[in-house]
């Protein structure tokens, strides 16, 4: 066979896997929006649930994800770029580096039940923070830190040597060094990987099911010790545990639109960061 077919066989199948992948998706998202539309209103964003969750709204879960995804961020995002600053500008290449980085990308395939029994250990029991929003918010820390580090790694890897060795050779410290002629450059990739790790984060149902979140409250956190709830925890109940799930099924979707809302936005917000920052470089 030419090597002219086999490339034109090869696109083919890569160009229609593309379009398999994307129809599916497509499909998946229709589905989700055609049946949750008519669940979405005023109420329904502003309102507390009532009657077994089976009338009023889905508030205090919105604003107990929002505060569970506010705390993994401060947890996870500056302590990730550090270490990742650290494991690449700083750390010597030997062998304990190489085992340090493996164990960081073991930990981001690692189910995220055992960062919610992680979390009871922890911050639950050990640290008695109790089943509070600070321990769901630093068990979802924990499981973004991962791949806050290897994103934030990886941008810092696609800044040339060069432009280190330039700012050292006119006198600069290291840290000047990398402060000037390495993270402007490396932050969008950081940003991005790092609001994209905490998009999942706000989406995970496991880590929150045993550290905080709650199965119905009328109200909201008061404190970072409160219980709250959460909107995949919510989805999770009305789909599967509620006692008239068929009853509360428009609910169910309504819920999951709003969710996934909430992670496109995240999306849209890692996508506008890259854009000011490319823009701004020229």
């Amino acid at each position: 066979m030419k090597k002219e077919t086999v490339e034109t066989l090869g696109f083919n199948l890569f160009r229609l896997g593309s379009v398999l992948v994307v129809l599916i998706l497509g499909l998946i998202l229709f589905d989700i929006f055609y049946k949750g539309i008519g669940a979405i209103s005023w109420e329904f964003l502003t309102a507390e649930p009532r009657m077994g969750m089976t009338e009023g709204g889905i508030f205090p879960a919105i604003v107990g994800t929002v505060y569970v995804t506010v705390i993994t961020a401060l947890f996870a995002v500056p302590l990730g770029m550090f270490a990742a600053i650290y494991l690449n500008e700083y750390a010597p290449h030997g062998p304990l580096t190489r085992v340090i980085r493996l164990s960081i990308r073991n930990l981001s395939g690692v189910p995220s039940i055992v960062y919610g029994l992680f979390g009871v250990a922890i911050f639950v029991r050990t640290l008695h923070l109790g089943a509070s929003v600070l321990s769901a918010g630093l068990t979802l820390g924990l499981l973004t830190l991962p791949w806050t580090i290897t994103a934030s790694e990886e941008a810092l890897k696609t800044v040339p040597k060069s432009y280190r060795d330039g700012a050292l050779a006119l006198g600069a410290t290291k840290w000047q060094a990398i402060r000037t002629n390495v993270l402007p450059y490396a932050v969008p990739g950081m940003l991005t990987g790092t609001i994209l790790g905490l998009a999942r984060a706000a989406g995970e149902t496991a880590p929150i099911l045993f550290t905080g979140a709650a199965f119905f409250l009328p109200f909201l956190p008061d404190s970072p010790f409160s219980q709250f709830m959460a909107l995949p925890y919510h989805l999770y109940v009305l789909a599967t545990q509620h006692h008239d799930v068929e009853k509360v099924m428009p609910l169910a979707y309504g819920t999951a639109l709003v969710l996934i809302a909430l992670v496109v936005g995240l999306n849209l917000v890692a996508v506008i960061i890259r854009y000011h920052f490319r823009k701004k470089r020229g």
